[in-house]
């Protein structure tokens, strides 16, 4: 289909400018001293497990709801260093994604619905019928893909929820991992080794997205209904 088309080509550009903007960041961090953030990586240090635990724990609470996860994963990074910023972001969005999959899953199938009536929406949703465990791992691999919108949908499918969260855990490492060493080398620890890094991490998921893109959607004709609930949506 030609929107389906037009869908994948607007996720593969949003992906591959997030992708040139987090690398712009980790060059200017390598090269540009930041004393003003190496300052507040001190202050989150002097503050001790007591900030550590409530950042994670608001990080994992907020993103249960749209909100910008990897801003949190950066800020992870930034105060907390490669190794606690991705353990600590893991465990955050693996809570999110649990808890935002059983809520809707289990109380607000009907109210959620109305709003992922989308074509973009629809044709997630065809992937995760069609795909399962493979279609949210790679969606899970695009940093600009909204976090969310997946865990929502998924839960609106009928993907199982162990191969979902399986999935989700082996799919969000290697953006996690990416934007938390950029959060890190804004705090002036960065080398050109983590940048390398954090770049073919990062690119995983761009890879990911145009393979999912050459593969199409099979049957993808709209279904029964589809049409009438687009023009009630415009």
């Amino acid at each position: 289909m030609i929107s389906d088309g037009r869908t994948q080509q607007s996720v593969v550009v949003r992906a591959v400018v997030a992708a040139m903007v987090l690398v712009a960041l980790a060059i200017a961090a390598y090269l540009v001293p930041l004393p003003s953030v190496e300052r507040l990586r001190e202050w989150a240090d002097s503050l001790g497990f007591f900030f550590t635990a409530l950042f994670f724990l608001s990080y994992a609470v907020v993103t249960v709801f749209p909100a910008p996860r990897s801003a949190f994963s950066v800020s992870a990074g930034l105060l907390f260093g490669s190794a606690t910023g991705f353990i600590g972001s893991m465990l955050a969005t693996t809570f999110a994604a649990v808890v935002a999959f059983v809520l809707v899953r289990r109380f607000g199938r009907e109210r959620i619905k109305p709003y992922l009536r989308s074509p973009v929406a629809r044709s997630i949703e065809r992937r995760m019928e069609r795909r399962g465990w493979l279609a949210v791992g790679s969606l899970r691999l695009i940093v600009p893909f909204p976090f969310t919108a997946t865990n929502y949908i998924a839960a609106l499918s009928s993907i199982k929820f162990v191969p979902y969260l399986v999935a989700t855990i082996v799919g969000v490492m290697p953006a996690t991992a990416a934007v938390v060493i950029v959060g890190d080398a804004l705090a002036g620890n960065g080398s050109a080794g983590m940048i390398a890094i954090s770049v073919c991490l990062f690119s995983l998921g761009v890879i990911g997205l145009s393979i999912d893109a050459w593969m199409g959607t099979p049957d993808a004709a709209a279904q029964p209904g589809e049409e009438a609930a687009d023009d009630d949506a415009r």
